[in-house]
């Protein structure tokens, strides 16, 4: 193997923009891994980029760590990642995003008929929630009127 496809722990963290703390929580969540030298430095293959990247697009999505880790070990073992191999693993992502986009286009369009009204009444505001009637609907914990996929937690990055 050529020295220039080994990168320390900091180049990784430069290069992909992650902190090196991060680095170390998705390597112990089994998301990519490294070698380590007789000192018991890090050291990963160059792959582990396209890795790193598909990680933040993939968080960006909306997937959670373990939905991430489920999509990398589909990824073949020994070789860098083909086109093919990316659009295989990704091909779901649309739904995805497309529900993202309209819980977000819904919030949007809630927030402008109530800023549109002029006077900001919670007498008719749709997300007002008037001696907390929503508690005794059980509907959902957390911020029940907004859309299912904005309510949803995900960890940060």
């Amino acid at each position: 193997m050529d020295s220039r496809d080994v990168l320390s722990v900091g180049t990784v963290a430069q290069r992909s923009g992650f902190a090196t703390s991060a680095l170390r929580y998705y390597e112990a969540q089994g998301l990519i891994a490294s070698e380590r030298t007789g000192g018991g430095q890090r050291r990963y293959q160059r792959s582990v980029l396209r890795r790193l990247a598909f990680i933040r697009a993939a968080s960006n999505v909306g997937l959670s760590l373990e939905e991430i880790r489920d999509e990398l070990q589909r990824l073949p073992e020994g070789r860098t990642p083909t086109r093919a191999d990316w659009q295989r693993i990704t091909r779901h992502w649309r739904g995805r995003l497309d529900e993202q986009i309209a819980a977000l286009e819904r919030l949007r369009d809630g927030l402008d008929s109530c800023i549109g009204c002029g006077c900001l009444s919670l007498q008719r505001c749709g997300i007002s929630n008037p001696g907390d009637w929503a508690a005794s609907t059980k509907t959902a914990p957390g911020a029940a009127f907004l859309p299912r996929l904005l309510r949803e937690q995900h960890p940060p990055n």
